[in-house]
This record gives structure tokens, sequence and C-alpha cells, in this order.
């Protein structure tokens, strides 16, 4: 038998506040593929894909009104993933994103 204590995560736990969001935008450069960014940070984003990404590779992810921002794949499960980017979205781009939403 085997038992292990741990303590559950807590979504209030997070470096910076995440956005519901629903942008299009795109992976890669020169060829693209289409994405869907579904939360966004100043830190990262959670996608949804039509392709599988590798997780721990980079990428590079066009945001609407932001421009190409490289980010590292944190995790990922079938079509949808979470990335790191690699600098911290300015607040008044971040701010600018979740406007696009209401």
């Amino acid at each position: 038998m085997f038992a292990a204590e741990f303590e559950p995560a807590d979504p209030d736990d997070r470096r910076a506040p995440r956005a519901p969001v629903s942008l299009d935008a795109q992976i890669g450069k020169g060829i693209r593929t289409l994405c869907r960014v579904v939360d966004i940070s100043i830190h990262g984003a959670r996608l949804q894909t039509y392709s599988a990404l590798t997780r721990n590779s980079m990428i590079w992810l066009t945001l609407p009104h932001a421009g190409s921002v490289a980010a590292r794949v944190r995790w990922a499960d079938d079509f949808a993933a979470g990335c790191q980017f690699r600098q911290p979205l300015d607040m008044a781009v971040f701010e600018r994103l979740v406007e696009l939403n209401r």
C-alpha cells in the first residue's frame, strides 16, 4: 500500500491574475497555424490549438494588436496547451487584449 500527502493547488495563488478571453491568434513564424487564446495573464496564456504542441518547446505566438511574443509551452494535452511568455506582457498590452473581449 502506498500513501502520500498533498496540498491542492490554489487557483488564486498565481503570480498575476488571468483573464478569460477568446482571441484568434497564430503560432509560428513564416508558416503559421491558427489557435485560440482562452485565457491570458501578463506571464502566459492557455491555448486551444488545431495541431498538437510539445511540452517545453519554444513558440512564437502572434496576438492581435500585440505582435509576436516568444513563449515556452509549459504543458500540452491533445489540442490544449499552456505557455509562459519569455518576457511578461506590458500591462497596457494585456489590458488592450482583455478589452477586445468586452
